[in-house]
């Protein structure tokens, strides 16, 4: 029996896989050193893992290893409710529901608000998992570009009017944006929240990165900017402050829509892993988290210093870069005849000479981008990041040489 006969559900044309995530298992095939700046994971010396060894011991038990609430165990919502008290963004325990990661928080957003055919807005560049999570509910796409001050408001107006229906979801990345790294101004942030109440659309604000600013001014979130706002759906994670291996994140949403979330919750995994919630806990009990952070925001700043450095010295005026105020990641965009080069064909030369990267086209829903692509400085030392740029460099002079080969062959053949 072939694929072909078996009884697919209709949605499982929709259903898209991961470029981003699928590096993961093509990295770990390769036999040679390759500098990875494809995957956007903490640095392995950014875990606290010394500190997260040493908590077992002190606080797991039986109650570690059974079944939890499904909202979260409470010790962690009361832990990160007091944490978020001291930032510029508190909430109350009633509005969080602890998850698996900021993508079931992605995926619980979708399932609850759109159905087959409504159209959600995403971000052009955007992080592609959230919006295959969109597809696999059938969501129609928009995609909306992005410049330097995050989702181009203007053209959304524009684009939906051509479209003949306004949206359902909003889906925005707005501090640091996968991948851009660009952060959506506060005139724009206001603006698309006049929008969704005009359209009756839920903003699903994607932030993992908020916490991450070692740059510039910090900006008001969609919460601070329209509390209690039932159209705001905010979704967090521990992945890129803490370990993404933990599969710990929570929602902020109205408390009256928590009774779905945790409907939607129950049909997925009924709880979050019972042991990681202990240990994400018991380090923010422990007071870890503000350190940690400090810490996190200095390397990172570095290694974003590190790498445009890197850039200027080996690629110069070849490409153009964002410059993010935060966050794990710079786009890329080659310049002049370099533009040439299909970016996903770049990735094939630059994994053979050892760095690797994501490709533009596997960060937009219909293959946009090919000129562009997505670097990673958060998890490498700038040692290594050093080396990595001097191999990209190698690849792209080798892909150059592929075009010009190319182009002379065609020019003959007339």
């Amino acid at each position: 029996m072939t694929l072909r006969n078996l009884p697919l559900a209709a949605r499982a044309g929709d259903l898209v896989g991961s470029v981003i995530d699928s590096s993961t298992s093509l990295l770990a095939k390769q036999t040679h050193d390759i500098v990875r700046f494809a995957m956007g994971a903490p640095a392995e010396e950014a875990v606290p893992v010394e500190l997260f060894n040493s908590v077992p011991a002190a606080v797991y038990d039986a109650s570690s290893y059974t079944y939890g609430a499904t909202e979260g165990e409470p010790h962690l919502i009361d832990a990160l409710t007091e944490y978020l008290s001291t930032t510029a963004d508190p909430t109350a325990r009633e509005r969080i529901t602890i998850t698996s990661g900021g993508m079931q928080g992605l995926d619980l957003a979708f399932k609850i608000f759109v159905d087959p055919g409504d159209l959600v807005v995403v971000e052009s560049p955007t992080y592609t998992n959230g919006s295959a999570t969109a597809l696999s509910y059938g969501a129609e796409l928009l995609e909306v570009p992005v410049d330097e001050d995050g989702m181009d408001v203007n053209q959304l107006e524009a684009l939906v009017a051509g479209r003949g229906k306004t949206p359902k979801a909003i889906y925005t990345i707005p501090n640091f944006q996968n991948p851009s790294g660009t952060t959506l101004s506060l005139p724009r942030r206001k603006r698309l929240l006049e929008l969704a109440h005009q359209w009756n659309a839920v903003i699903v604000d994607d932030d993992p990165y908020g916490l991450l600013r070692f740059e510039g001014e910090e900006l008001p979130t969609f919460n601070q900017l329209s509390p209690d706002d039932p159209l705001i759906f905010s979704v967090r994670t521990f992945s890129k402050i803490l370990a993404p291996g933990l599969r710990v994140g929570w929602v902020e949403t109205d408390p009256e829509l928590q009774h779905l979330v945790i409907n939607a919750k129950q049909a997925m995994d009924t709880c979050t892993n019972v042991p990681a919630q202990h240990l994400v806990a018991e380090f923010i009990l422990r007071g870890g988290l503000d350190d940690h952070l400090a810490w996190l925001r200095r390397e990172y700043q570095g290694r974003k210093r590190a790498m445009l450095e890197s850039i200027e010295r080996h690629l110069g005026d070849r490409v153009r870069t964002t410059d993010p105020d935060g966050g794990f990641f710079l786009w890329v965009t080659l310049q002049g005849e370099d533009a040439k080069i299909n970016t996903q064909r770049l990735f094939e030369v630059a994994l053979a000479e050892g760095v690797a990267f994501i490709p533009g086209p596997a960060l937009s829903p219909t293959g946009r981008f090919a000129d562009a692509f997505r670097l990673c400085f958060a998890s490498s030392s700038p040692e290594r990041t050093e080396t990595g740029i001097v191999r990209l460099a190698a690849a792209l002079d080798k892909a150059r040489a592929e075009v010009s080969i190319g182009t002379a062959a065609s020019s003959g053949a007339r």
